[in-house]
């Protein structure tokens, strides 16, 4: 009777770790997968309240919700507040390109932003989380 080589034991042991570090790398890596824009920085809004004037120029993302709109004009936009904590509201700029989509208080959004010369926070793109 041939006598069973132990290898195999070894080879499916090898496997099944090897398939499970490839599960938990991709849990981690793809956990983020639904943020979008994570290529930008995030925006420190004490940043941009201390001085918006150093950040022209520059584009970050931040997620927030929908407070108040604050003014409304058809060939530029709304101003509008939102809210990326308790605590804190930044002005945002909803160019006119999104006139069509409904920002309603209390809806949550991830912004693409630029500040602009001025300093004013602009939106280059959003998306409703």
């Amino acid at each position: 009777m041939p006598r069973r080589n132990k290898s195999s034991h070894t080879h499916w042991t090898v496997l099944a770790a090897v398939v499970s570090i490839a599960v938990l790398g991709s849990l981690i890596f793809f956990r983020d997968g639904n943020t979008p824009y994570r290529a930008l920085p995030e925006l420190n809004p004490k940043d941009y309240q201390t001085n918006a004037n150093s950040l022209r120029g520059n584009v970050y993302r931040v997620q927030g919700e929908v407070d108040t709109q604050l003014e409304w004009s058809p060939s530029l936009g709304r101003l509008i507040s939102v809210k990326v904590d308790e605590n804190t509201a930044l002005p945002v700029l909803v160019t006119k390109e999104f006139n069509g989509v409904n920002l309603q208080k209390g809806q949550k959004f991830n912004f693409m932003l630029e500040v602009d010369q001025n300093g004013i926070l602009i939106t280059k793109d959003l998306k409703k989380t």
